[in-house]
């Protein structure tokens, strides 16, 4: 029987018993090669590859000449001066900003609204956000707060839940919204009763992750909503893009469905949920909001949502309404710009002044 050879590392190494018939081999160190045969090699191989790409001969063999070293760009932004801004209130004056615990008033006059209380004698606020008096009654809107919702709101939603005969809506709320299978259009606008059918087909209408548009129809007792989607401009959402602000962000008009000029449309959802997705050429009003189109969308209108988004968020971010002519001002002024530029700080900054300067100029 041939001895076997067992191999441990010559530094540090563990002192264990061998078995009978084995014998302890040491590793050689291995040798460097030489530090001027390896410059002299290196030397060779960088003269063959400057001509033209050639193969360099190492040890008479062709090897490859190595690949050319690419430099990447970078971009560098130095900070400069600010620009002057004017003075972007309202031309109703100054908004009175309070924050928690802050006197509204000494009057005993008024009424106590949200975000106040009383306490001696005083009115105090309860929350950081804008007071807001209509007549004798004062309130506080929060400048950061979960959707508050009101009877007429349109909302964008999302399924969470198909439970019996309704569905679980989130809504940007304190408590998922609820959708009544009474309380929507069947498919092709058909009027008539639920019947146990209908609730057995209610996934082939609406299931879980379906993005969805409606109007607040009532508010419930514990504060959560309830929808409908019985018009034919509510109902199922197809291809498009979700851009979730705070609710306080969306200023509040008599129609929140907008069809821009430069070729999307956009839904303003009083929760503060928008929906951008491409106009469509023609509108199917016999499928009663439950057929969404799956063609591909052209490039050039994956660019103008991809815009309008960038744009979105811009506003969002330096604190400015948001409504159908501050997005399309804020659009134009950002076409001499790449969509990915948007994002930048100075180019925001730029944009957004712009933006409220034509507003500005708009008002007056």
């Amino acid at each position: 029987m041939a001895p076997l050879s067992l191999w441990f590392p010559t530094q540090r190494s563990p002192r264990l018993p061998l078995l009978p018939g084995t014998k302890m081999v040491a590793q050689k160190p291995h040798r460097r090669p030489h530090s001027r045969w390896r410059r002299r090699r290196l030397r060779r191989v960088l003269a063959s590859s400057q001509h033209g790409g050639r193969k360099a001969h190492v040890d008479g063999v062709a090897r490859p000449a190595p690949p050319a070293l690419k430099m990447a760009a970078i971009t560098m932004r130095l900070p400069v001066a600010r620009k002057a801004v004017g003075p972007s209130a309202p031309r109703g004056g100054e908004k009175h900003l309070v924050a928690p615990g802050d006197t509204i008033t000494t009057d005993t006059g008024y009424m106590r609204g949200h975000g106040t209380y009383v306490d001696e004698e005083k009115l105090i606020a309860s929350v950081a956000g804008a007071v807001e008096r209509v007549n004798k009654l004062v309130c506080v809107k929060a400048l950061k707060t979960r959707y508050n919702g009101e009877v007429g709101d349109i909302v964008v939603g999302r399924i969470t839940e198909v439970q019996q005969k309704r569905w679980k809506v989130e809504t940007n709320s304190r408590l998922d919204s609820v959708l009544l299978l009474s309380s929507m259009n069947l498919p092709g606008g058909e009027l008539r009763r639920r019947s146990a059918e209908d609730e057995l087909a209610m996934r082939d209408y609406l299931q879980e992750a379906d993005l969805i548009s409606a109007e607040v129809q009532s508010v419930f007792s514990d504060g959560a909503l309830s929808l409908h989607t019985r018009s034919l401009k509510y109902g199922k959402l197809g291809q498009g893009v979700l851009v979730q602000v705070s609710p306080s962000f969306v200023k509040r008009q008599k129609t929140h469905f907008h069809d821009l000029p430069c070729g999307a449309s956009v839904i303003l959802g009083n929760n503060g949920f928008i929906w951008i997705y491409p106009t469509p050429e023609q509108k199917d009003e016999e499928a009663g909001g439950f057929t969404t189109s799956l063609e591909p969308v052209p490039l050039s209108d994956r660019e103008v949502i991809s815009r309008l988004r960038n744009c979105i968020v811009a506003l969002v971010t330096q604190k400015l309404m948001l409504f159908d002519t501050s997005i399309l001002y804020c659009y134009e002024a950002s076409l001499p710009h790449q969509i990915k530029d948007i994002l930048k700080p100075e180019v925001m900054e730029e944009i957004v002044l712009e933006t409220r300067q034509r507003l500005l100029d708009l008002e007056g």
